[in-house]
């Protein structure tokens, strides 16, 4: 009994010894084999020593190597990582077969463009040539000639027409043409007195004036109507007129330019007391822009006349 323990212990040692070399890595497969197969002679062989009839009840018999080969058995799909890597592997793969296709098709496609556009470039170019020998040349913004109006106007304020030369002078300014006629009309006006015109520019604001009364623009048309006359030498009228811009809306936005050049007109018609009155004003009025945007012109004002 005793020898058969011992020979139990040495085949469970056996048998474990076994198992760690089946669970060893792949590269020491070949040793392991070699050691159990010795192992199972030396089992073998203690077993005849032991047991001499070979009994069947601690070992089993020997089995022949069958002499068919076992059917292959396919081996299980596993859902591992190595798996889900191959899977995204094929998508990928997919996917840039279907870019490089459409890659092909879309340079097949700039090809045939291009071979269209080759065929078709000769055709424009003769085409523009033609365009360009037959075809007017493009509208261009050409000033209006002077308003029929302003004519009879400067005519009536000077007493006589004015010369072929400088209506023709005047017609090469050109006449705004926008959807606010208003603008239009006193923009023409700013643009005859800028360049000196000063009875047809008078004669276009009196006409905006009379025409746009309410209009955006009235202060500054009432208040370039008193300048153009001013430039003109007829005090008289650009008094009047800057008295009735400054007291038609003394908010305007030239409410105080037509006051101060009121002060100037009365110094040119030597109406001293009237020029200090209006220069008072302006200066209790609007004392910021006595002191920033008309600083110049008020300094000019006081200057031209003597008040107590």
């Amino acid at each position: 009994m005793i020898a058969a323990r011992r020979l139990s212990s040495r085949i469970a040692i056996a048998l474990a010894l076994a198992a760690t070399a089946l669970s060893a890595p792949a590269f020491g497969q070949n040793d392991a084999e070699v050691r159990i197969k010795k192992l199972e002679g030396e089992v073998r062989a203690l077993q005849r020593k032991v047991f001499p009839g070979a009994d069947g009840r601690y070992f089993e018999a020997e089995i022949a190597a069958p002499t068919t080969a076992p059917a292959s058995v396919a081996p299980a799909v596993t859902t591992g990582p190595v798996n889900d890597l191959l899977s995204r592997v094929d998508a990928v793969e997919g996917a840039l077969a279907r870019i490089t296709a459409q890659s092909e098709e879309n340079a097949n496609r700039m090809a045939k463009l291009e071979a269209r556009l080759a065929a078709l470039e000769p055709a424009a170019g003769a085409a523009g040539m033609m365009a360009t020998s037959t075809d007017s040349p493009p509208a261009v913004a050409r000033p209006l000639p002077i308003d029929n109006a302003v004519a009879a106007n400067t005519a009536a304020m000077t007493g006589t027409a004015p010369a072929a030369q400088r209506l023709t002078a005047v017609s090469a300014i050109e006449k705004p043409v926008s959807s606010d006629k208003g603008e239009d009309e006193y923009l023409y006006g700013y643009r005859l007195w800028e360049a000196k015109y000063y009875p047809e520019a008078a004669a276009q604001l009196k006409a905006t004036v009379d025409k746009y009364p309410r209009h955006k623009r009235i202060s500054y048309a009432r208040n370039l109507l008193g300048r153009a006359y001013l430039d003109d030498n007829k005090p008289g009228s650009a008094a009047q007129v800057f008295l009735q811009n400054y007291q038609a809306d003394k908010t305007g936005d030239r409410a105080p330019d037509s006051l101060l050049y009121l002060a100037v007109a009365m110094t040119r018609l030597k109406q001293t007391d009237k020029a200090c009155v209006a220069l008072a004003e302006f200066a209790d009025a609007y004392p910021a822009e006595a002191a920033g945007r008309l600083a110049g012109q008020y300094g000019a004002a006081q200057r031209a006349v003597k008040c107590n």
